[in-house]
């Protein structure tokens, strides 16, 4: 069987998904249907960026997800493939919702409209330039969350992304004050990262709230596709479940590691990617050699 998996905020570029809109009416319908219920013009933030908007997290995410939802709807109506054919569906952080969509948990339209209002709150959910986020190359979760409690940093784990690649959330100058501490206890690389606030962190609990009033009022629809949950790194196929952990994912860590770890353990063993860049494979390969992995990111991928 198969998983497919879809990217988060981090992973867009200018002209992401743009040979899937030139070349497959499915995939234009697609971007048409998205701006329709958002009422963003997100081809023209995609594709020109002239008002440099894709990397502001109150668009990037609603255009990472359009990108991702087309490619997926090319790729299976290219090839003729059967949402029967999967087993498991999964994302890191926005892209669980593109999961849900995918799979069709959620509908687009109310998949659309969640994340443009999840865009929105996590853009405004704190004053700029207080908090931020870093990512510590070279020690896992629990090394990095040893470091934190022996050092009374006042900092959170983010993405448990790989054995070798944490990111925390914290007000900047902690984040300032923990980089050396990080290098002298065996982190090779410390980078800031360029996002508008600590996301995945405390600080998210008030937008992390509002969100979840929206998510209550969106339509689930039960299948037998599996989705792993980024809030426990467990599959789950009912829908109200699956809810309640959406409903906290956004103040809390991405469980990225474990999910694949859990992918491993459920007898998967071929993951597809599909949307724009090839970040998740590089993860996977990281925490896992025993996975088939393809990555489909350009037409150029579906040969």
């Amino acid at each position: 069987m198969t998983t497919i998996v879809f990217p988060g905020q981090g992973s867009q570029f200018v002209g992401m998904a743009k040979d899937f809109h030139d070349n497959f009416n499915i995939a234009k319908l697609s971007f048409e249907e998205i701006e329709d219920y958002t009422q963003i013009k997100i081809r023209k933030i995609i594709f020109n960026d002239v008002d440099n908007q894709l990397n502001l997290t109150e668009f990037t995410q609603i255009c990472i997800f359009a990108a991702s939802y087309s490619i997926f709807k090319s790729y299976f109506s290219e090839f003729d493939y059967n949402l029967k054919d999967i087993n498991v569906m999964m994302g890191h952080s926005l892209g669980e919702y593109t999961a849900l969509a995918c799979c069709n948990k959620i509908n687009l339209k109310d998949c659309s409209i969640v994340l443009k209002k999840r865009g929105q709150l996590m853009n405004n959910a704190i004053e700029p330039n207080l908090t931020g986020m870093a990512a510590l190359i070279g020690l896992g979760n629990d090394n990095v969350h040893q470091i934190i409690e022996a050092n009374k940093l006042n900092l959170e784990i983010a993405n448990d992304n790989s054995p070798m690649q944490i990111v925390i959330s914290g007000e900047k100058k902690e984040l300032y004050k923990s980089k050396n501490i990080f290098l002298n206890n065996g982190i090779k690389k410390f980078v800031e990262l360029n996002v508008s606030a600590a996301f995945h962190s405390n600080f998210m609990i008030n937008a992390q709230e509002k969100l979840s009033e929206e998510i209550e009022l969106c339509n689930f629809s039960d299948n037998k596709i599996q989705i792993i949950s980024n809030y426990d790194a467990q599959p789950y196929k009912d829908t109200f479940t699956i809810k309640k952990n959406l409903q906290q994912q956004m103040a809390n860590k991405v469980n990225w590691t474990q999910s694949i770890k859990k992918l491993e353990e459920i007898g998967e063993n071929k993951i597809i990617e599909i949307g724009p860049n090839k970040v998740l494979s590089g993860l996977i390969n990281r925490i896992s050699k025993n996975f088939d992995i393809t990555s489909i990111n350009t037409i150029s991928d579906l040969q």
